[in-house]
């Protein structure tokens, strides 16, 4: 986990309610969400810092590891090497799954600015793929940029933030199949725009059920 302060409803990854079985969190000392997007600020204290966090989760019995920031797609291969269970950094990463089975997909990230193209080259997907943020809204980002417990968030505001912003890459996009939410902030609306769209949407929670399935088969199979 990011350190930040701002309200986590239930759908984000950062509420235990989200999540229907056991769930531990470690927060990442020093990863604030400007120090992490930044690639200058990016020093080996903090790559340490994750190291140590990841470390942290599994002594505690954690069985997949994952993030919360769909920006750290970069650091996957370097976190996820040697590591006893499964680590998947971000829900970038299954951009080349749903390419190959939807074909025209679309990213929703809550900044569009903070995801560039190394970080899709990390996820191995296209440099032009079709991507929207949420800069524009009046109530998600505002309240995430402010990162304060004492601003609250409007769900149905939200929500319609998300909303607007799906129908607007749509109709930018009018070939897309599906939607890959990139920020982990973005699982509480994922219902709402997939019925106001009409067609699939996918975040980090639905890729990490993808990614514990896998490993839970492949488990077995030996």
């Amino acid at each position: 986990m990011l350190r930040t302060a701002f309200p986590r409803p239930p759908g984000d990854i950062g509420n235990p309610k989200t999540f229907g079985s056991r769930v531990v969190y470690e927060v990442v000392e020093g990863a604030t969400v400007a120090r992490v997007l930044d690639e200058d600020t990016w020093d080996g204290a903090l790559s340490a810092s994750f190291a140590e966090a990841r470390d942290g989760l599994i002594a505690r019995g954690a069985g997949i590891v994952t993030t919360s920031c769909g920006a750290l797609a970069v650091h996957q291969q370097w976190l996820a090497r040697d590591c006893p269970v499964p680590l998947t950094t971000s829900a970038l990463l299954q951009l080349p799954r749903r390419i190959a089975e939807f074909g025209s997909v679309g990213v929703m990230a809550m900044d569009s600015r903070s995801i560039g193209p190394r970080h899709l080259a990390a996820a191995n997907a296209p440099a032009d793929i079709p991507l929207i943020g949420l800069e524009q809204g009046a109530e998600l980002y505002p309240v995430l940029r402010a990162n304060r417990p004492d601003v609250p968030l409007d769900s149905a505001r939200a929500e319609a933030d998300v909303v607007e912003a799906g129908r607007r890459l749509l109709a930018e996009n009018p070939g897309l199949r599906a939607i890959v939410l990139e920020c982990t902030n973005l699982p509480p609306y994922r219902a709402a725009l997939s019925q106001a769209l009409g067609i699939p949407v996918f975040d980090i929670l639905t890729w990490l059920e993808e990614v514990w399935h896998e490993a839970e088969t492949s488990h077995l199979k030996h």
